[in-house]
């Protein structure tokens, strides 16, 4: 998946897919998370939010599935 550079102070890269509705976050910790079954609404919220990091503690996080995928 293609991720594109965000300016965040936690999240380094962010990428989505519309056919599965997947969301790839790499964190700056290098750590990369998929998010599955994101809306593509959810995925441009993201992007427009103020904080990228908050948005995906409060609003990803506890109601999407994740698969650990690794460093990046």
């Amino acid at each position: 998946m293609i991720r594109q550079l965000v300016n965040s102070s936690a999240v380094r890269s962010v990428g989505y897919d519309r056919r599965s509705r997947t969301l790839e976050v790499e964190f700056t910790s290098g750590e990369v998370y998929r998010y599955l079954g994101v809306e593509r609404i959810v995925f441009g919220a993201l992007l427009r939010s103020d904080s990228l990091g908050r948005f995906v503690n409060e609003r990803i996080k506890p109601r999407y599935p994740s698969v650990h995928v690794g460093p990046a």
